[in-house]
């Protein structure tokens, strides 16, 4: 996971981005999941997205989750197809409505952000890497 330095986040969307290769989804495997990134205490999530940076190879059934809950974490993206990803995805989870249209994710205590990767070939890739991008809205730095 790579949080942005205040000169990124300043010239960019995003607060949070994290890129992943077929390393790390081998590492995570079928059904697992990662802590990406963290929504603190009395923050939300106010938009997410994944774009692919190189193809899969190995496998043609790669698909993400990314959401707060360990049960079914797709609040954010959700069953995205991201070996066949051609252009950027936004706000898929069940979440959003349609689109960038609320903030989700809120809460007093804060949450971690999950990927779950769902590919019963997971092992077999031999490339692909793909970006998550979050954009994650901190309102407890504001307490004095």
């Amino acid at each position: 996971m790579a949080k942005l330095s205040i000169n990124e986040s300043a010239n960019s969307f995003w607060t949070d981005v994290v890129i992943v290769d077929f390393n790390d989804l081998i590492a995570i495997g079928n059904g697992g999941q990662r802590t990406i990134a963290a929504i603190p205490p009395n923050g939300a999530l106010e938009a997410s997205c994944v774009w692919k940076i190189t193809a899969a190879a190995g496998s043609t059934s790669v698909v993400f989750d990314v959401g707060t809950t360990a049960a079914d974490p797709d609040e954010f993206i959700d069953a995205l197809d991201a070996d066949g990803v051609t252009v950027p995805i936004f706000n898929t989870g069940d979440q959003f409505t349609s689109g960038y249209s609320k903030f989700v994710g809120g809460s007093v205590a804060g949450a971690p952000v999950l990927l779950e990767v769902n590919d019963a070939a997971v092992t077999s890739l031999t490339a692909g890497k793909w970006g998550i991008g979050l954009r994650i809205i901190n309102l407890s730095q504001y307490n004095d």
